[in-house]
């Protein structure tokens, strides 16, 4: 299972590095349209759109994979000066609260999908339907929730990363 979870995880995360890619690109093509708008030339129609609805996709597509590599920011100085009795409680804390986080988020969203898909708000340029950004969203999300509660398992000692799995605790 830990492999499923990690390697899920870890093309989510890459995934969330091609929308971004092409998120740039699509700027990039709008900026250079609008610099050459005197040549016949334009922005990409409807660009804030999506940038906006393909941020929030990359953003939830990142999180799982920076989750288990614990590489959230930290502020952390007096970490090393705990006993390590404590350190492991503090982990196990705040994986709880990340997944307990996680979930409410998930919640949320979910409603706010379900809100804006019945009342058929769309964005104001390409008229596409809102509620299509967060069914986008929501995918990753929910391998953020599997994500996050395997991380948690992980503090409890119940579960393991696979072998040879390199965490980004650098700043501990």
């Amino acid at each position: 299972m830990n492999t499923i979870v990690y390697s899920l995880s870890r093309a989510m995360a890459w995934f969330g590095a091609l929308v971004l890619a092409l998120l740039a690109l699509i700027s990039v093509v709008s900026i250079v349209g609008r610099a050459l708008s005197g040549f016949g030339l334009g922005p990409v129609p409807g660009d804030f759109e999506l940038v906006e609805a393909g941020t929030a996709l990359a953003v939830f597509c990142f999180m799982p994979w920076c989750h288990l590599k614990r590489g959230h920011a930290v502020v952390d100085m007096l970490w090393k000066s705990y006993p390590p009795a404590m350190r492991r409680v503090l982990d196990i804390a705040t994986d709880a609260l990340m997944l307990g986080v996680w979930l409410l988020l998930i919640w949320r969203m979910g409603v706010a999908l379900e809100d804006y898909r019945s009342n058929g708000e769309v964005s104001f340029i390409l008229q596409m339907p809102v509620w299509w950004g967060y069914a986008a969203s929501m995918v990753p999300a929910l391998v953020g929730l599997v994500a996050y509660a395997w991380r948690l398992l992980e503090s409890l000692g119940l579960a393991r990363p696979p072998a040879g799995f390199v965490v980004a605790e650098a700043a501990h």
